[in-house]
């Protein structure tokens, strides 16, 4: 009886100590997070959702003048960077002056590439991918060393890696190697969390090489198709990414927020 009793002692004792760390990593405040492509769309509502709970928070951008208007946004207390996240020299030197910090964010990404498999050129193809999957890579590496214990890594992916339309092979590539080089990091860099945000249809500036008509077009017919009646906003997609950070029991995850549209 007496070993039951110490057994149970001892089990209620690890959970209250796993609780408090839930409940640690359940809260921003105090934390330091860094964006890299933070200074727009759906990485400016991340940073503003972090900097809302309390967080510190970093932003990085290739253009300056997008660098200051995020900043003007941001609490006094972010810092910003002009920083090319093709450039691995300049990711390298970014990571080894910026410091420690908590938790680190990759939306950069090219406007997306929507074009028929025999218009498309293979270099912008390439270069499609440079910033999205090759700078995400290179993120990682030069940036996980300098995450404290019980941070995260969250990268950005899309639905056409699953639902995959006529015009998209460059961004169903995308999407299917950001999924595989979540889980393959979540293994390999534990116990650092590693997850993906996969967006449906976003009104974000990525789609601004579409005439206004076609842009306006394609939201207006996504949205009479999605369950949810409407395209996603990015304080939408802003919430998974805070929920990723805070909630210490996800690795190797996709979080979906497409409004339904891998349903219809």
């Amino acid at each position: 009886m007496d070993g039951e009793v110490g057994a149970i002692a001892g089990w209620t004792h690890q959970w209250d100590k796993s609780w408090d760390r839930k409940e640690h990593v359940m809260d921003l405040r105090g934390q330091r997070v860094v964006v890299i492509g933070g200074t727009s769309g759906i990485g400016l509502a991340v940073a503003e959702g972090a900097a809302r709970e309390g967080a510190v928070v970093v932003v990085a951008s290739r253009r300056q003048a997008s660098v200051d208007a995020a900043l003007e946004r941001l609490p006094g207390s972010a810092e910003g960077h002009v920083l090319d996240a093709t450039h691995e020299a300049a990711v390298r030197g970014f990571f080894e002056g910026i410091g420690g910090f908590d938790h680190l964010v990759y939306t950069a990404g090219e406007p997306l590439l929507l074009e028929n498999l025999a218009e498309t050129s293979v270099a912008r193809a390439r270069r499609f991918l440079d910033t999205r999957l090759w700078g995400a890579y290179t993120a990682v590496k030069y940036g996980a060393g300098s995450i404290r214990e019980g941070g995260s890594v969250v990268l950005t992916t899309g639905t056409a890696g699953r639902r995959p339309m006529p015009g998209t092979t460059a961004a169903a590539a995308l999407c299917g190697a950001m999924e595989s080089l979540t889980r393959a990091l979540a293994l390999e860099l534990a116990p650092l969390r590693v997850n993906v945000v996969s967006p449906g249809v976003v009104r974000t500036e990525l789609w601004r090489e579409l005439p206004e008509t076609g842009r306006e077009g394609l939201f207006r017919s996504s949205a009479e198709s999605l369950p949810v009646g409407r395209v996603g906003e990015p304080a939408d997609v802003a919430e998974a990414y805070l929920y990723l950070m805070r909630g210490g029991y996800s690795t190797g995850s996709v979080v979906t927020v497409d409004g339904g549209g891998l349903l219809v």
